[in-house]
């Protein structure tokens, strides 16, 4: 029997130490980026599509997102917050965004407990705007 109890305390530890690193496994989203006309007015600039991919390790959220077909190039992205999937939000954070009628978009940031609920329920999403289309050219909720 004293054979056994140095084993136990050995799969004990084992378990132990391989909690934590299985509570950080990486949760993805994607979406595909498509565009959206905010009014009727509005439909003749917003064109293209894109997609996008995120992932969430703890509370990082790192954001990368390919676009193309715009009718005019895109002057800024930005992850947005809204209270329902498929509903326009507030900005929550800028992203890095290629200044072209094709390209990419990345960011990084840290999310508070809030966002990261509000991540798992679909109410943040990717919108990129364009010259002709500043209020919103491509757009894409973030989904599992």
């Amino acid at each position: 029997m004293r054979t056994k109890i140095p084993s136990l305390v050995l799969i004990t530890f084992v378990i132990v130490l391989a909690g934590p690193v299985a509570a950080q496994a990486p949760l993805k989203f994607k979406t595909r980026l498509s565009w959206v006309p905010v009014d009727p007015t509005s439909a003749p600039a917003v064109t293209g599509t894109g997609s996008a991919a995120a992932e969430l390790v703890g509370s990082r959220l790192t954001i990368t997102a390919s676009f193309s077909g715009l009718r005019s190039p895109a002057i800024a992205a930005r992850l947005h917050k809204s209270y329902k999937t498929g509903v326009r939000g507030s900005p929550m954070s800028d992203l890095t965004v290629t200044k072209d009628t094709s390209g990419s978009v990345t960011g990084s940031l840290q999310l508070t407990p809030e966002q990261i609920d509000d991540l798992k329920k679909g109410k943040l999403y990717v919108q990129i705007d364009s010259e002709k289309a500043p209020d919103g050219n491509l757009w894409g909720w973030l989904l599992p």
